[in-house]
C-alpha cells in the first residue's frame, strides 16, 4: 500500500469517527405522520417527535391544531387544496377555544423553534387563521389565510420568522400582523432579522401591519384591494419601531373603505404608511392608484402617532408613486431628518417633494 492510500484511509477513518459523534438527528429518526381526511390533525401532532412531518390529506378538516413542540413540519396537499375551518372545540383545546385556525406558542422560558406550516387554507376562524406567540424561525409558507375574523397571519413575540409565498384576503383586520406584544404596552423588539416576502394580500381592512418592532424586511409583496396596504405603527415607547426596510413592494389600487375605530379614523386608499417610527428605508416600491380621503390616505405617508410619537429619520427613496389621492407623497408629521428623494411622483404635501 503506498503512503498516499495510507494517508487517505487515516484522513477517511477520522471522518467516520466524528461524524459518529454529531448530534445532529439523522434522516432515519424522522418520522412522517400522514393524517386522512376524517382522522385527527391533533392526534398526529400530539404524538409527534422533534424532526417529523405531519402531512395532511386533501380536504375540509373541521379543527383547530396547536403546536408546541419544536421542529415540527405542518403540510398539506401541494396538489389539492387542504383546508382548515372552524370545528366543534373540546374543553381543553385552547387555539379552538380562542379562535384561532392554528397555533404555534411557546413560553418565555422556551420558545418554540424552527417550525414549518405550509400548504394549507385557513379559512373563517372567528381570531385568526394562524397565531404564533413566543417562537423562533418560524416558516410560513404557501398557506392561503381567508375570511377570519381578525388577522389572517399574525405573530407576536417571535423572532426570526420567515413568511413568504403566503395569500391572506378578505381578513376583517390585517392580512398579516406582525407584533412586539398583543396584550400589554411595550417598547419595540428586535425581530432579529424576520422577512415578509413575496406574500399577497388583498381585500382586508390593512394588507400587512408592523407594530412595535425593529429589525425586519417586507419585501416584493403584492397588496390591493385593502383599505390601507402597509402600516408600520409605533409609539411613544422606547425602543422605538423603526430600523427596518420597506423595499419592491407592488402596492395599487387600495381604495376599498373601511370605517373609523376607536385607535383609527376612517381608512381608504393608504399605500405605505410610517407612524411614530424611525430610521426605516422606504424604497424601490410602485405605489400607484391608490385613493381616498381619510387623513391617512396618499401613497407614502408619514403621519404623527395617535399618541403624539413622530417619525425621526426615515429615509424614502427611489420609489414610483403615481396618481395616489390626495398625494403621492405626504409629510403630515412635524418630526426631524425624514428624507426624501429620488421619487418618481406627481403631487406631495408639502409641495416640492417631487
Amino acid at each position: 500500500m503506498t503512503k498516499r492510500q495510507i494517508a487517505y484511509l487515516a484522513c477517511t477513518v477520522t471522518l467516520v469517527v466524528s461524524g459518529m459523534g454529531a448530534a445532529a438527528p439523522t434522516a432515519a429518526h424522522r418520522t412522517v405522520h400522514r393524517v386522512k381526511l376524517g382522522e385527527s390533525i391533533q392526534k398526529a401532532v400530539d404524538a409527534a417527535k422533534p424532526g417529523d412531518t405531519i402531512v395532511l390529506s386533501p380536504g375540509t378538516y373541521r379543527e383547530s391544531v396547536r403546536i408546541t413542540t419544536s421542529n415540527l413540519t405542518l403540510r398539506g396537499s401541494t396538489v389539492f387544496p387542504t383546508v382548515l375551518v372552524p370545528g366543534k372545540a373540546a374543553a381543553a383545546d385552547t387555539c379552538a377555544g380562542a379562535g384561532h385556525g392554528v397555533c404555534v406558542t411557546g413560553t418565555a422560558d422556551r420558545p418554540v423553534e424552527g417550525v414549518t406550516v405550509r400548504s394549507l387554507t385557513l379559512q373563517g376562524f372567528t381570531k385568526n387563521g394562524l397565531w404564533a406567540s413566543r417562537t423562533d424561525r418560524l416558516k410560513v409558507h404557501r398557506v392561503t389565510a381567508e375570511k377570519n375574523g381578525t388577522w389572517g397571519i399574525a405573530l407576536e413575540r417571535s423572532v426570526r420568522s420567515v413568511l413568504t409565498h403566503n395569500v391572506a384576503r378578505d381578513n376583517a383586520d390585517a392580512g398579516l400582523f406582525v407584533s412586539n406584544t398583543t396584550d400589554t404596552e411595550a417598547g419595540a423588539v428586535d425581530a432579529r432579522g424576520t422577512v415578509i416576502s413575496h406574500n399577497r394580500v388583498s381585500g382586508n381592512r390593512i394588507g400587512v401591519t408592523v407594530r412595535r418592532l425593529r429589525n425586519l424586511t417586507v419585501e416584493r409583496n403584492e397588496a390591493t384591494g385593502n383599505c390601507a396596504a402597509v402600516f408600520v405603527v409605533g409609539d411613544e415607547s422606547t425602543p422605538r419601531a423603526g430600523a427596518m426596510t420597506l423595499r419592491r413592494n407592488n402596492i395599487h389600487d387600495n381604495s376599498k373603505h373601511c370605517p373609523k375605530t376607536p385607535r383609527l379614523p376612517f381608512l381608504q386608499g393608504s399605500g405605505i404608511v410610517l407612524t411614530g417610527a424611525e430610521e426605516t428605508l422606504v424604497a424601490e416600491n410602485r405605489i400607484v392608484d391608490n385613493v381616498g380621503a381619510s387623513p391617512l390616505s396618499g401613497g407614502i405617508v408619514l403621519f404623527k402617532s395617535f399618541v403624539g410619537a413622530l417619525n425621526e429619520r426615515n429615509e424614502i427613496r427611489d420609489n414610483v408613486v403615481l396618481r395616489n389621492g390626495s398625494a403621492d407623497l405626504a409629510n403630515r408629521d412635524t418630526g426631524k431628518g425624514n428624507t426624501f428623494r429620488g421619487n418618481t411622483c406627481g403631487v406631495s404635501e408639502p409641495a416640492g417633494m417631487c
